[in-house]
C-alpha cells in the first residue's frame, strides 16, 4: 500500500506558504493510522522548479524549498521507525537547464564533450533556421529549442520533450548512465528504500531522430509509434538500473510505463529490469462496468505476460482526482468511494495520491494562479494539473486549513473545504476517510485478501462482481439496485438495504 505526497501540498512545517518535509514528518502519525506500507515522494531534489521538482539541478541534494538534506533524513528515520518505507521521484531523462551540465554545454558550443550529454543538433533548411524534425513536447509546443553560441551566433538546437527548461539526456554517452548510478547509490546509502522512476520509457532515442507520423502529443496514445518514446534500447539502461537495485537487498524500482501494447509494457518488468510499473488503465476509465472490467483484466493479463504484480491507482499528480473525473459533487464522491473498494479488492500494489482518502475534487483555479508550464506552452488552451495539485486541508473552519501558517498558499484553497478537513473527517463514522481507513485496516488484517486470481462472478451489464480469493467485491455503475451474492457484508461505499446494492456502490463480502 503506497500513498503518494506531493509535497508542495501535503504539509508546511516552516510558514513559507509550501509544504516541506519537515511537514511530512509532522504528520507521520496520520499515514500510520491510515496503514500504509511506502510513502511515494514526488521530487524534492534541488530545483528551479520549473516544472514543480522534475527539472532537476542537483540530483544528489535536496532543496531548501523542502528543508534541505537533513529534513529529508529525519523523514527516513522517522518513516523507518514506523514502519514505512520511502520511495523517491528520479528523472533520468532530463535534467533542469540550470544543471551545471547543461551550461557547460552552452558554454562549451558546438561538437564539445560537453554538448554530447545531450541532445544538440544543427538545424534543417537554410541557416539552420528549422528545428531538426517535427518532434513536439509532451507539454504543448515544439521539442527543440536553439541556443545562442558562444560568440553570440544562432546556433545548434537541444530537444527537450517536457519543458524549455528540462534538456534530456543523451543516455547513448556512458556518463550519463555513470553519473545517474551516483545518484542511485547515494540515496540507497542514505536509507531510500527505491526509486520512482519518471517517464521510464524515455531515455532511449531512435537512431535518426526521425518524424513522427502524428504530431498527438499525450504520453500514451492508440498505437505505440512514437518515436520520441519506448525505444527497444531502453531496456538495456534499466538492466544496467536494476544491476545497482540489487546491491540493496529490498530496494525497489517503479516505473512510469506509458506504453499502450500489453506485450511491450511487459517487456519492462522482465525478472532483470523493473520491479513495478504503473499501468494507467484503471485510471483511464470511465465510471462504466464494461470499461473498468476491460481496465482490470487488462492490467492483469499485461503483468502475468512476465509474472510481475500488477500496479493499481486511480489518481495522482498528472492524472487528476476521480472525484472529478466521475461526475463531481456527490455522484463523483459516491463513484470515487466504490472505486476504492475495487482497486484495494485487486491483487498487487495499490496507490493512494495524497488527499484522495479526504474525497477532494480537483479545483477550478483562476488563470492568474497556474503554474503547471502546460498552460503557457499550450498558448493558455490547457489549463495544466495545478487543480489536482492543491494543498491538502487538515483542520479549521477557513484557509489554510491547517496547511500552513501562511494564508498566502502556493495554490489557493477553496472555502468550501472546510467540509474535508482531516479533522472534520477523523471525528465522523461517515465520512470518506473514515472509511478509507476501515477499508485499508481490512485489506491489511483479513485473509481473504491473499488471493492473486480474479474470477469474474456473473453480474448484470451495468455491474462487476468479482472474486479474489475469500473475497468478492460487486460494483453497481447503473441506477437499479443490484442484488448481492448471499455472504457476509464486509464493508460497503453505500448503505445496503436488503441484501442490495445501490446505484454508484461498491461492496466487500466474505
Amino acid at each position: 500500500m503506497f500513498y503518494q505526497v506531493y509535497p508542495r501540498s501535503f504539509a508546511d512545517g516552516n510558514g513559507d506558504g509550501v509544504g516541506d518535509l519537515d511537514g511530512v514528518v509532522a504528520r507521520l502519525d496520520y499515514l500510520e493510522m491510515l496503514g500504509i506500507d511506502a510513502i511515494w515522494l514526488n521530487p524534492v531534489t534541488v530545483s528551479p522548479m520549473a516544472d514543480h521538482g522534475y527539472d532537476v539541478a542537483d540530483p544528489r541534494d535536496v532543496d531548501p524549498l523542502f528543508g534541505g538534506m537533513a529534513a529529508l533524513e529525519q523523514l527516513i528515520a522517522a518513516a523507518h521507525r514506523r514502519g514505512i518505507k520511502i520511495v523517491m521521484d528520479v528523472v533520468p531523462n532530463h535534467t533542469s537547464s540550470a544543471h551545471p551540465w547543461f551550461q557547460a554545454a552552452l558554454a562549451a558550443g558546438p561538437g564539445s564533450a560537453a554538448r554530447e550529454r545531450y541532445i544538440f543538433r544543427d538545424g534543417r533548411g537554410p541557416g539552420g533556421h528549422q528545428p531538426p524534425n517535427n518532434w513536439v513536447s509532451v507539454f504543448g509546443g515544439p521539442a527543440w529549442s536553439r541556443v545562442v553560441e558562444p560568440d553570440g551566433a544562432p546556433g545548434q538546437w537541444y530537444l527537450h520533450l517536457f519543458d524549455i527548461e528540462q534538456p534530456d539526456l543523451n543516455w547513448d554517452n556512458p556518463e550519463v548512465f555513470a553519473d545517474f548510478e551516483k545518484t542511485l547509490r547515494f540515496w540507497l546509502d542514505r536509507g531510500v528504500d527505491g526509486f520512482r522512476i519518471d517517464v521510464a520509457h524515455g531515455m532511449a532515442k531512435p537512431p535518426g531522430l526521425p518524424d513522427m507520423t502524428s504530431l498527438d502529443n499525450r504520453l500514451l496514445r492508440d498505437k505505440d509509434d512514437d518515436p520520441r518514446f519506448n525505444q527497444p534500447h531502453v531496456h538495456a539502461i534499466h538492466r544496467e538500473i536494476r544491476r545497482v537495485i540489487d546491491d540493496y537487498p529490498g530496494a525497489v524500482t517503479i516505473g512510469e510505463v506509458w506504453v499502450h501494447d500489453n506485450a511491450r509494457w511487459a517487456e519492462y518488468l522482465r525478472p532483470d529490469e523493473l520491479h513495478l510499473a504503473f499501468n494507467f488503465r484503471l485510471a483511464q476509465a470511465g465510471f462504466d462496468a464494461a470499461e473498468i472490467g476491460e481496465a482490470i483484466e487488462n492490467t492483469l493479463a499485461a503483468a502475468a505476460i512476465v509474472g510481475a504484480p500488477p500496479t493499481w491507482a486511480l489518481a495522482n499528480h498528472d492524472v487528476g482526482r476521480e472525484v472529478t473525473r466521475y461526475g463531481d459533487g456527490e455522484v463523483g464522491l459516491a463513484r470515487a468511494r466504490a472505486m476504492a473498494l475495487v482497486m484495494l479488492a485487486l491483487p498487487g500494489a495499490a496507490f493512494v495520491y495524497n488527499g484522495q482518502e479526504l474525497g477532494l475534487p480537483d479545483v477550478q483555479l483562476p488563470d492568474e494562479v497556474l503554474q503547471d508550464p502546460t498552460w503557457e506552452r499550450s498558448g493558455h488552451t490547457e489549463r495544466g494539473r495545478d487543480g489536482c495539485r492543491v494543498p491538502l486541508p487538515w483542520s479549521g473552519a477557513a484557509a489554510p486549513f491547517g496547511f500552513s501558517s501562511s494564508a498566502d498558499t502556493w495554490l489557493p484553497m477553496p472555502p468550501q473545504w472546510a467540509a474535508l478537513t482531516v479533522e472534520r473527517q477523523l471525528s465522523d463514522p461517515g465520512s470518506t476517510l473514515s472509511f478509507f481507513r476501515r477499508a485499508l485496516q481490512l485489506r491489511r488484517a483479513r485473509a481473504e485478501f491473499a488471493g492473486e486470481r480474479v474470477e469474474w462472478l456473473a453480474a448484470p451489464g451495468d455491474a462487476l462482481i468479482f472474486r479474489r480469493g475469500g473475497l468478492v467485491c460487486a460494483l453497481n455503475t447503473g441506477e437499479p439496485a443490484l442484488r448481492l451474492p448471499d455472504r457476509q457484508l464486509l464493508l460497503a461505499s453505500a448503505p445496503v438495504v436488503d441484501g442490495r446494492l445501490p446505484g454508484n456502490a461498491a461492496a466487500w463480502l466474505v
